[in-house]
Order: C-alpha cells, then sequence, then structure tokens
C-alpha cells in the first residue's frame, strides 16, 4: 500500500536577480491523481519543480513532500523520483549502468534496475549507449531513474516531449496506472492537448503567476456554450432560464451557458417551442488554454 504523499507549494516566489520567475506560486498535487503543471515556456514551471526538488533554493515560500522539503526527507529516493530533463545522462554509458549507479549511490536494491528497465519498456536496449537513444528512449530513462526508489510521489519536467503516438499512449496508461496504486503525480506540460487524456486535476501558471488551479471537469465545463433561436425568442430564453441557463443575446439569437446542445433542444421541446436553430459552440480545451496563457503584460 503506498504511504499518501501529498505535494504541496504554498506561497513560492522566486527572484533571479531582477528577474521575478515566481510570485507567489500556490497550489497542490494529491495522492492518486496525476496533476498536470502547465504554461508556455519561461512561465515559471521549472523553477517551481526545480526547488521543489531541492536544486534551487526559494526567495520566499515553501514546497514541501509530505509536509518536507526535498533536502529534510529521509531515503529521499524512496519517497519522490524526479525526472527534469532527457539530457542528464554520460553518452556513452549503458542505460543500464547508469540506472545501477544510481541505485548504488541512493541505497537502492540492484534488482530494482531491471525491474524499471521494463516497466518503461528499455530492457532489450538496456546494454547500449544512452548517446545513440532517441530523444523518446531519453525520456523513458529519465522516468525509470524516477521509479528506481518505488516511491510514492513522481514529479516530471515535460515528459511526453520526444514520444510518438504509441509512446504518449504507453506513457498515459503508466502515468494513470501509477496514480491509481495512490501515488502522487506532478507533471509539467506547455502542451494541454498532449496531457488532456492523463490528469485529473490542472495547474496553470503565466508569468510567475497561477492563472488557474481545479479539476480537468471545472475547466472543460468552462468552454460549454450553445447557440440557439426560435421565432419566440422571449419564451425561449425564459425556458431556457428556468432549466438553470445562463443566456447572452446576439443578432444571431441566444447564446447558451450552462447546458449542453442535447439539453438545450429538450428543454425547447418540452416548452413547445419550434427551434429555428441549434449548434454546439462549445470552445476546444485548447483554445481555453491559449486564452489562459496568452501573452499580455504583467499587470
Amino acid at each position: 500500500m503506498t504511504t499518501p504523499t501529498p505535494i504541496v507549494i504554498d506561497a513560492l516566489t522566486k527572484v533571479y536577480g531582477d528577474v521575478t520567475a515566481l510570485r507567489d506560486v500556490s497550489f497542490m498535487a494529491q495522492p492518486g491523481k496525476v496533476t498536470g503543471f502547465l504554461g508556455p515556456n519561461g512561465a515559471g514551471k521549472t523553477s517551481t519543480l526545480r526547488i521543489l526538488l531541492g536544486l534551487n533554493r526559494p526567495t520566499a515560500g515553501s514546497a514541501t513532500i509530505d509536509g518536507s522539503r526535498y533536502r529534510d526527507l529521509v531515503d529521499p529516493a524512496r519517497r519522490v523520483g524526479g525526472s527534469l530533463s532527457a539530457d542528464v545522462f554520460h553518452p556513452g554509458r549503458t542505460a543500464r549502468a547508469h540506472l545501477l549507479a544510481i541505485a548504488i549511490a541512493a541505497g537502492i536494491e540492484r534488482s530494482r534496475v531491471d525491474i524499471v528497465l521494463e516497466q518503461v519498456g528499455l530492457e532489450s536496449a538496456a546494454r547500449r549507449a544512452v548517446g545513440g537513444y532517441s530523444l523518446g528512449m531519453r525520456q523513458r530513462l529519465g522516468l525509470a531513474g524516477a521509479l528506481l526508489g518505488d516511491p510514492a510521489a513522481l514529479v516530471l519536467d515535460e515528459p511526453i516531449n520526444g514520444l510518438d503516438p504509441d509512446g504518449i499512449r504507453w506513457m498515459r496508461s503508466l502515468l494513470r496506472s501509477l496514480a491509481a496504486e495512490g501515488r502522487t503525480v506532478l507533471l509539467s506540460s506547455h502542451v494541454l492537448s498532449e496531457v488532456q487524456q492523463t490528469v485529473d486535476d490542472v495547474v496553470v501558471i503565466r508569468h510567475g503567476r497561477i492563472v488557474f488551479d481545479g479539476p480537468l471537469s471545472t475547466l472543460e465545463a468552462g468552454t460549454a456554450r450553445v447557440r440557439v433561436d426560435a421565432a419566440d425568442r422571449e419564451a425561449l430564453r425564459n425556458a431556457l432560464v428556468r432549466a438553470g441557463a445562463t443566456i447572452e443575446s446576439g443578432e444571431k439569437g441566444l447564446t447558451v451557458f450552462g447546458l449542453d446542445v442535447a439539453r438545450t433542444g429538450e428543454v425547447a421541446r418540452d416548452a413547445g417551442i419550434a427551434l429555428s436553430h441549434l449548434s454546439d459552440e462549445t470552445d476546444g480545451l485548447e483554445s481555453v488554454f491559449l486564452a489562459l496563457t496568452a501573452d499580455e503584460a504583467a499587470a
């Protein structure tokens, strides 16, 4: 049974010289869930993860794993596994030798090396030099290193970058299965469409500030929009409001928020209103994400 290990980022601020990379960043990654930490390149994702894993110090605030800073964890490799780069391997060293060195340094039993190589699908390439690996294979090797201590929490920076479609499906399945075991999975990405079938919760950062923090379902609900019209527009409006919708009027009819296209049609039918137009105009999640992360001047 995996011990629940929440990750908590609390009022985190990081200043590099005259540049403020993070401004009062707060969010939580919950055990048993995959949390997507999303934002464009340069938004502050990697800075946050580096502080979490003890590689940088915060200017203010804290980043903890099960209530402790990384530097204070006992046997940290068994508590949290991290992979922040696909380019931290000696090119002349084999994958197996790389993992064996990590295991020896961390006091992890050597048998775990072959277990994680099989887990990430690299057992047949384990004795090849890493310098000949593709980016996708190096991503798998980074994940193998993160899994070596069988940790309760995983922190992964852009783990899907460089994977082909089959690799993305494989990564998605593996991360979902790890979360289903009760582990905390925190992964970053700059493209929502790559991870939207993987994550449960979404944290969006822009210019070092959090602009959204909540379940993916909440972000999806915010995209729902239906356009509808009828000869008796006022009767249609009243019926939809009674059904719990929020309505905006326009030249082309009514825009309905809070009901999907099927429910909108049902409400009109039950009210005896003949529709002249009914269409689903829901924005894609990627459009919503791009709107959240648009490069506007910081307030």
